[in-house]
């Protein structure tokens, strides 16, 4: 039986694939022109699988061999020769099992250090064209061992003139740090002490790499690829274009989430390949421990910095530019959790908004220190099969009044949306979902969309600027309103005045043929 392969790219026969022969091409240009480069992606994008469709696209015109670093263990890196001995092992297994008929020995336990090193390679690779990909070197990263060993491809790579000078055609470095700044990261972790002249940012061992620019996520034209093969076979009558559009839209094209949807559709929800399915696919997606999603929230849990540059984006919807120099962007962008958008920072996709966004609200329910407006029951607001939404907003109104107080209004500016969503989540848990609409979140203005048993909630999440801006958000709702063909609406308005005696207001209001039910905490 052919499945969907979770990795993003499908490399087996068996398997459902995203057609990314274009993307290989770009790449073989690269290799073409005698680059060195690495792909820098974050965790499960592809990278060791688009690295295998590369080398069998380049096998006919290059001897192309492919190491890995994963499981080398520390004695590798331990000294030169251990270094030396054991690529030099690792180059010889790729050659015999890809290239047989090859009659290069690369093995030669006489090799002791990187100098004997460089003339071994340049006796084996004269009048060969040799592409050498290193997979995992991120498992290398914190050794001075790899640092001399990149810094011997360096120097050969600079001197490659003539047969003294052979060496790779290309050699290609993936993982998910950029090895151009690979000393940076040594520095900042306390394994690399530079000498007093060295040029601690800049300094490279690895300066001579061309950029890599191939987008390696999946548009929708190219998802419709996998899906018209797996129409092909099994004839399920899904609009194979406005799937990958949707698919598209919650995963930005991020290759392990394209597959991961696609897989459950097919093997977990009795392939209902529709609009609902691909909602109830990254329900299940969301509710499930994976790697991905474990390095993601270890990666905020870990990382003070980016834990409040997160934040400030999803909770408070503040504003960056997206600038590669600034530690912080430069992190969240190598882990995979932000992409440059119109030259600002964004998160990724909705599918890690949404991941982030519960993460954050399990943190403050789990916060012993903080309150909660935990008071209302799903079975308060829900009957029949139908959510109250103005019910569930009366209640929130009502329970935040008997919590909170001036004294805590510093709190809720920062923390006021997060706790409407923490109260809002396991009211929907099961039979409902929600997420932010990013296009319109900003410091002043968050969408909230609730879907419930075929029902949909526009909730719009409002701080308190005045009348006039009080004016301006019944219009930016009134807007949203019509784009989503709805015509009732919903505003919850936090208002930080410092007045003791104001109450909680809810009411019904009419505009241009439209409802909002408005409500002022």
């Amino acid at each position: 039986m052919r499945k969907f392969n979770v990795t993003g790219v499908c490399v087996q026969s068996k398997n459902y694939m995203v057609d990314i022969s274009n993307k290989i091409e770009k790449i073989k240009e690269l290799v073409d022109d005698c680059s060195y480069f690495t792909i820098n992606r974050a965790r499960q994008y592809g990278k060791t699988t688009t690295l295998y469709a590369l080398k069998r696209r380049l096998r006919h015109d290059y001897i192309c061999l492919s190491l890995s670093f994963e499981g080398a263990g520390e004695t590798m890196f331990t000294h030169a020769q251990s270094f030396c001995q054991r690529f030099l092992w690792q180059l010889d297994a790729a050659t015999q099992n890809e290239y047989p008929h090859e009659n290069i020995k690369w093995q030669n336990p006489e090799i002791t250090d990187f100098d004997e090193l460089s003339a071994h390679l340049t006796h084996l690779c004269a009048n060969r064209k040799i592409v050498l990909m290193i997979d995992e070197v991120d498992r290398a990263g914190n050794h001075q061992i790899f640092l001399s060993f990149l810094g011997m491809l360096r120097h050969k790579y600079i001197e490659r003139q003539g047969d003294l000078g052979a060496t790779f055609h290309s050699v290609i470095l993936a993982g998910v740090y950029d090895i151009k700044n690979i000393k940076l990261k040594m520095i900042h972790e306390g394994t690399h002490t530079p000498a007093a002249t060295e040029n601690k940012q800049y300094n490279s061992p690895w300066n001579i790499a061309v950029n890599f620019k191939v987008d390696m996520s999946f548009n929708p034209d190219e998802i419709a690829t996998m899906l018209a093969e797996y129409e092909n076979d099994h004839s399920t009558g899904m609009d194979i274009t406005a799937l990958s559009e949707e698919i598209y839209r919650h995963t930005r094209g991020y290759p392990f989430l394209v597959s991961r949807v696609c897989q459950c559709l097919d093997e977990e929800l009795g392939k209902e390949w529709t609009y609902d399915g691909i909602q109830n696919a990254v329900n299940r997606l969301l509710d499930e421990k994976n790697t991905l999603f474990d390095d993601l929230c270890k990666n905020l849990e870990n990382n003070k910095d980016l834990y409040h540059f997160i934040y400030n984006i999803l909770i408070m919807g503040e504003s960056y530019n997206f600038k590669f120099g600034n530690p912080v962007i430069e992190l969240a962008h190598t882990f995979g959790i932000i992409e440059n958008h119109n030259t600002v920072a964004v998160v990724s996709n909705r599918i890690f908004e949404t991941l982030i966004y519960e993460y954050f609200i399990s943190k403050e329910q789990t916060n012993k220190e903080k309150k909660a407006v935990k008071a209302v029951l799903s079975s308060d607001v829900v009957s029949d099969g139908k959510f109250n939404m103005q019910l569930c907003l009366e209640k929130f109104a009502a329970h935040y009044y008997e919590l909170f107080s001036v004294k805590d209004v510093q709190f809720l500016e920062r923390h006021g949306r997060l706790l409407f969503l923490s109260y809002l989540r396991p009211l929907i848990n099961g039979a409902g979902f929600y997420h932010i609409e990013s296009e319109t979140r900003n410091q002043r203005r968050m969408d909230i969309v609730v879907d419930y048993n075929k029902e949909q909630f526009i909730v719009e999440l409002k701080l308190w600027h005045g009348e006039t801006y009080k004016e301006s958000a019944y219009m930016q709702l009134l807007d949203y309103m019509a784009g989503k063909n709805t015509s009732t609406g919903y505003l919850l308005t936090f208002d930080f005045r410092r007045n003791q005696n104001k109450q909680p207001c809810a009411q019904w209001m009419e505009f241009n043929g439209r409802r909002i039910f408005d409500v002022v905490v």
